[in-house]
């Protein structure tokens, strides 16, 4: 045992981490394929399932031929509705945590057909080829009846968003009268904004890997989800297992975008087999059976907005009209983000849905924000240019310092530095506001902005750290990492918090045996898991200290937790740094093998009441548009960014630059073709579903504002993953419109709009 005096540090110091552009420790595993994916994992004696899906959209099952398939050797099974075993019979066993409110599908339930490519049939067998040639000859003889998956169609059944939904907000309440502002204004517009039914696409396809451990009904389930606890308490309640006899594990996610935010009917359907059959089972879904797993609904959008002769809003009507399906109502909050964005003395909401013969839509990335921020960005914009007001000084005109939907201040918004920083970052002030005014040889060139803004939400969270004698931390939590670098980030906060170098520290994830935790989305991984790390890190530095004041002639006698400092493997006095005593050296001289400690955390109801918390951005782009041939080329995005503080600034750009590259597709190419005679989607594959390659990205430039919100989150974080797309694509259209002059509100702005 020794004891050390320290120098006060003229370097930055080791385990100086949190904020710094530290490299995912899992990177080599991705590039180098060792990272083990959910289709991936070798179980011994692995049998094979293949999914038969519906080709009609409506009806019911007649007839399954089985027999001639089940003849084949080495098929093992086929299930469908006709052999299903006695399952959880009410609804609430079947809600998973972000289930809508409705009856939730149920795989294999009964000869009812509710959507087009709905999961009709299992086929197992000993091999992956076989179960696939099996489930191509399976005859299946159906009754059709008559469907509409045609929203037009359906607004005659349109109803009021129920309330149901976790997370869902309902429309504002009404301020003043809309009507009549708008009717005596001297400018105003009015348009509707659509866009069709958008899929995630993740290039990890669903799989399951349900391993049977040959004890009663004991599972071990690799699947391919953003949130293992959420899986496992959907399949304990619905098969009747205990969290020990269904263990998830997802340590790897190649892209969810929302996709795997709800357990999806692979994962049902592997453990029905492994239990059913007592056998190890694979499930995997092909590339055209992952369009029948939700999808940003069709939604149908009325705006109308109005101002005085100086700019300033008068009157601001947001309507939306979204799909869902028959068996559940699936809700986002569109246009609430209308009234929170901008102050008028006169506003009305309104969001409605109707039933169409189409799957469940699904949360997808920065769900119902970037739906809405399309079309009220397009919209300010439009109202900006019969105003005769720049696009941006309207934005400033009409800035809000509270949130007037709830008339509570923000915990923190920098939405101004995002517009003079990014506006002088692309150079702004450089545009000549007339349409069709700049261009570059025979392509016209033009300039938009936008704005987006995201809620900054926090989940109870829990973790578990464990420092062992010879100086390593582990630290576990059930969370997930679908590729936003939780990897990276929880190792710099446990590092950090304990004054320990990266490479000593080890973060464990996906896998329901460590403590709970949220799924992964909504922008909350990092301010909840990484509160609930710090807190956990941070219960085991108090265990630490009290074993330190215990050593002989301990420099750190009598001192509270609060006044001393974890730094670069010391637990040093914060008046005297030269009072100091190395963490390895209090562990040998302790005699423990590890000390271990937990952590919780969760949002703070208080600030919940006080406070509006909200991340902001501003995007700016530029396009340059082939007038003859009608294409449209984003040559140059600036997004700038107040998210709070930034953990690690190399994945939250990873992140921007990723959401950027989304509000491009999402403005330009990605529509789900849906044929209403077939009530399907046509193009569901990677050739036809078109989304940007790198030949369509050019400059993209990131900038974070510096914010720091400790009433928003204990660590002060907010969360990048979905705020960088919004605007983005209103952006685009208001640039298409300044080159061109032609103003698009329909989504994707295809060819044939411009010419």
């Amino acid at each position: 045992m020794s004891q050390t005096i320290a120098t006060p540090p003229t370097v930055r110091l080791n385990s100086d981490v949190v904020g710094r552009p530290i490299s995912r420790p899992e990177g080599p595993a991705k590039v180098s394929g060792s990272a083990t994916y959910a289709a991936e994992f070798n179980v011994p004696d692995l049998w094979y399932g293949y999914v038969v899906t519906s080709p009609i959209t409506k009806g019911k099952i007649i007839k399954i031929d089985t027999a001639p398939v089940l003849a084949l050797p080495g098929v093992k099974q086929i299930f469908s509705y006709e052999n299903v075993p006695s399952l959880a019979w009410f609804d609430r066993s079947y809600k998973d945590d972000v289930a809508p409110g409705g009856s939730p599908f149920r795989p294999l339930h009964n000869a009812e057909i509710l959507f087009s490519q709905q999961p009709v049939a299992l086929v197992i067998a000993e091999t992956f080829e076989l179960a696939r040639y099996a489930a191509s000859i399976l005859r299946v003889e159906y009754e059709v009846a008559e469907h509409n998956t045609d929203l037009e169609k359906a607004r005659g059944e349109a109803f009021d968003a129920p309330k149901g939904k976790t997370g869902f907000l309902p429309p504002p309440k009404p301020k003043g009268d809309a009507n009549k502002a708008y009717a005596e204004a001297p400018h105003k517009i009015a348009g509707e904004y659509t866009h069709h039914a958008q899929h995630h696409n993740p290039m990890e396809m669903f799989a399951s890997t349900v391993e049977w451990l040959g004890d009663g009904k004991k599972l071990k389930i690799y699947d391919k989800t953003q949130g293992a606890p959420n899986v496992q308490q959907y399949l304990a309640k619905i098969f009747g297992l205990s969290n020990e006899e269904a263990r998830v594990i997802s340590k790897f996610t190649g892209g969810g975008f929302g996709a795997g935010l709800r357990p999806q009917y692979q994962v049902f359907l592997g453990v029905l087999a492994a239990l059913e059959l007592e056998h190890s089972v694979r499930v995997s879904l092909t590339r055209s059976q992952m369009f029948g797993l939700g999808h940003r609904p069709h939604t149908i959008q009325d705006i109308k907005l109005a101002a005085d002769d100086q700019g300033y809003l008068q009157s601001l009507e947001h309507n939306a009209f979204a799909e869902t399906s028959q068996y559940e109502a699936e809700t986002e909050t569109v246009v609430n983000w209308s009234g929170i964005l901008y102050k008028t003395p006169n506003s009305k909401f309104a969001y409605q849905l109707a039933r169409l013969d189409v799957d469940t839509p699904a949360d997808m990335r920065a769900p119902g924000a970037a739906t809405g921020s399309f079309a009220i960005e397009s919209a300010v914009d439009e109202l900006s240019y019969e105003a005769k007001v720049d696009p941006l000084q309207f934005r400033l005109l009409n800035y809000t310092y509270e949130d007037p939907t709830e008339n509570k201040p923000f915990s923190s918004k920098r939405l101004l530095d995002c517009y003079h920083e990014g506006a002088a970052r692309f150079g702004w002030d450089q545009r000549t506001p007339e349409p069709r005014s700049m261009r570059d040889g025979d392509l016209l060139v033009g300039w938009g902005m936008a704005t987006g803004c995201w809620d900054a939400s926090m989940q109870k969270a829990a973790a578990k750290a464990i420092l062992k004698a010879d100086g390593t931390l582990t630290v576990n939590s059930a969370t997930n990492d679908q590729g936003a670098g939780t990897y990276v980030i929880m190792t710099q906060m446990a590092a950090q918090t304990l004054g320990l170098p990266m490479e000593q520290v080890k973060f464990n994830l996906g896998d329901t045996e460590y403590p709970t935790a949220p799924i992964q989305g909504g922008s909350w991984t990092a301010n909840s898991v990484g509160a609930a790390v710090k807190n956990a890190c941070e219960e085991v530095g108090k265990k630490l200290l009290k074993l330190a004041q215990k050593m002989d002639k301990s420099p750190l006698d009598g001192l509270d937790f609060e006044n001393v400092q974890f730094v670069d493997g010391h637990i040093r006095a914060n008046e005297d740094i030269r009072m100091s005593v190395a963490i390895q050296d209090i562990l040998q001289a302790s005699g423990e093998a590890k000390i271990e400690a937990d952590g919780k955390a969760g949002p703070n109801p208080a600030n919940m009441l006080k406070y509006s918390m909200h991340s902001h951005n501003a995007a700016f782009v530029e396009v340059k548009v082939d007038e003859e041939l009608g294409t449209v080329h984003v040559t140059r995005v600036v997004n700038a960014v107040a998210a709070g503080r930034i953990l690690n600034p190399k994945t939250a750009r990873s992140q921007v630059l990723g959401g950027t590259v989304w509000g491009i597709g999402m403005a330009l190419m990605e529509e789900a073709y849906l044929d209403n005679v077939q009530g399907r989607y046509m193009n569901h594959n990677y050739a036809e579903y078109h989304i940007p390659v790198n030949a369509d990205i050019h400059k993209i430039d990131v900038i974070f504002v510096e914010e720091e919100d400790d009433i928003a989150s204990p660590i002060g974080v907010k969360g990048v993953g979905e705020i960088g797309m919004l605007g983005v694509a209103a952006a685009v259209a208001n640039a298409v419109y300044h080159a061109t002059g032609k103003r698009v509100r329909e989504l994707p702005i295809t060819i044939d709009k411009l010419l």
